[in-house]
């Protein structure tokens, strides 16, 4: 480890299978000191030490910066995701995280985002980033868990965590040191959360579904290890990228499509077969979704280091902006679509099937894989535990607040 540039910044660096970054010692990044941190990034690039006033200080505009506080390099690069142009939510993440790097840098660091298939696929952004075919990628780590059942981990685990539980595991329970530990052996690459969908909806059927036997034959695009718990018990997983669902459902090759809730669904065109479909809750398979930013090691290693403290702020700027963004739309979508659709809650018959076979596909992983146990274990010591705490105060809130004030 060696000192650099002023005494607030920390130049870490390390090989292939490790994970090379940029930390800051005394100050803390969030996003709530934006300000202060991009003071702090500026005296990193020009080699100055911070006074508590500089860093309280008022940002100044970025064009101001440009050619003063920020003396980087410029660079350019491209960003596959995994989402059409129109899932404004999903591709506006990757939008507003291009925007903070750009601030973040005086305009010195541009990313442009590609919406799906331009020219990368939905589904290939993890691959396209691994082989070098892309600068840096947007996408969820589980539409892969054919690579390895670990990518699970890094967007959400059915029967899991939710959004606040998978952010405290990742960034204070070491979920995501122990994730980016795996990507540099497996993938030769470096992530970072950058968005958050909060708890999902169950998806939309195309009939009632009240019992197992009504799972036996159904069709359904379903992501990740979801899929597996779906054909153990009698139904096929089909894989499709967000933009082709309404088609599938409307040629007859799906019985059933989930992908997040109201806002998405609806410009999916989902609203289309007013009437005809069952809305279904809630997506036990996705209680809290993280998205991602991946980033080879070859081209990480070419950012300068206080560029490198730039993407993991703004990943964390994205990570909260884009769940809020969520609970901000949904909640008005939902009304339109209590307007047309038949909306429904798994039965507990259901749920406790969909549960036993979950705890089943996901104990068979951890005896099978080291490198998913290894995971597994400590991630679910701490979904138990603080499954306790919210249950204690959040969950009886909730429940009060759902019989009481609405």
């Amino acid at each position: 480890m060696k000192q650099a540039r002023g005494a607030d910044c920390v130049e870490e660096t390390y090989g292939p299978g490790q994970i090379q970054r940029r930390g800051f010692v005394k100050g803390a990044v969030g996003v709530a000191g934006f300000a202060a941190a991009a003071a702090v990034l500026a005296a990193c690039a020009e080699n100055e030490v911070l006074t508590p006033d500089d860093a309280g200080a008022a940002p100044q505009d970025p064009a101001d910066t440009a050619g003063t506080s920020f003396a980087g390099p410029q660079i350019n690069w491209d960003m596959a995701t995994s989402w059409p142009e129109s899932l404004v939510t999903l591709y506006g993440a990757a939008q507003f995280f291009a925007q903070k790097v750009s601030e973040l840098t005086g305009g010195a660091f541009k990313i442009t985002p590609k919406p799906a298939g331009e020219p990368i696929g939905a589904l290939e952004v993890l691959p396209a980033v691994r082989d070098l075919e892309v600068d840096m990628g947007h996408s969820a780590a589980y539409y892969h868990v054919d690579l390895s059942p670990v990518q699970q981990f890094g967007t959400t685990v059915p029967f899991g965590l939710t959004q606040r539980q998978q952010n405290a595991w990742l960034y204070h329970a070491g979920g995501l040191k122990m994730l980016n530990d795996f990507y540099a052996d497996e993938h030769q690459i470096i992530t970072f959360p950058a968005g958050s969908t909060g708890c999902q909806m169950g998806g939309w059927f195309t009939k009632e579904v009240k019992t197992e036997t009504d799972l036996h034959g159904l069709r359904m695009r379903i992501p990740g290890l979801a899929g597996q718990v779906l054909e153990n018990l009698g139904g096929e997983q089909v894989d499709l990228g967000a933009g082709d669902i309404r088609d599938a459902i409307q040629r007859g090759e799906i019985d059933s499509a989930e992908f997040v809730g109201p806002t998405d669904d609806l410009i999916l065109g989902l609203d289309e077969f007013d009437g005809q479909l069952y809305y279904y809750h809630p997506g036990w398979w996705e209680p809290g979704a993280t998205l991602e930013v991946q980033i080879s090691f070859e081209r990480w290693n070419e950012l300068p280091p206080y560029y490198q403290s730039v993407v993991e702020i703004a990943a964390m700027a994205t990570n909260i902006n884009t769940v809020a963004h969520y609970d901000y739309r949904n909640q008005i979508d939902l009304r339109h679509i209590q307007q047309f659709a038949v909306i429904r809650e798994f039965s507990p018959e259901l749920m406790r099937a969909f549960k036993a076979e979950t705890e089943n596909v996901l104990n068979g992983l951890a005896g099978e894989d080291p490198q998913f146990g290894a995971i597994f274990e400590p991630w679910r010591s701490f979904r138990d535990s603080i499954s306790v705490w919210h249950g204690l105060a959040e969950r009886s809130f909730l429940s009060q607040q759902s019989t009481i004030w609405i």
